[in-house]
């Protein structure tokens, strides 16, 4: 049983480090192509007049939801690993990562007004 509690929580600690904001790389390979994905889908269900501005707020948001989802999967994966239910909790950084998650964001806003990202059917005109 604490074998199989270990290995689950192994398992939710890595996913939710491949969504949060701790390495450098995940953005770009994982967080972004998410976001994007989510803007897609959220700009392809609603009218064309507003296609544009509920692309450019569903990149944020989907953005947002990966980081958090990965702190909570992180946390939760951590807190299952620990042998002892009564363990402190590991310490994060919560400043920097916040810090770091609005830079990004900030980079997500100036590439989606720069044109580079754009809803999927701006892709092809």
């Amino acid at each position: 049983m604490a074998l199989t509690r270990k290995i689950t929580g192994g398992l939710l600690a890595v996913v939710g480090f491949m969504l949060s904001p701790l390495s450098w790389w995940n953005d770009a390979f994982v967080n972004l192509p998410l976001a994007l994905a989510f803007a897609w889908l959220a700009s392809s269900v609603c009218a064309k007049s507003w296609k544009e501005a509920v692309f450019d707020v569903a990149v944020v948001v989907g953005y947002w939801l990966t980081n958090v989802l990965g702190f909570i999967l992180l946390h939760r994966g951590a807190r299952q690993m620990l042998a002892k239910p009564d363990a402190p909790a590991l310490k994060n950084p919560l400043k920097k990562d916040l810090l770091v998650s609005l830079g990004y964001t900030a980079l997500i806003v100036v590439l989606i007004k720069l044109g580079v990202l754009k809803p999927i059917e701006g892709y092809f005109r």
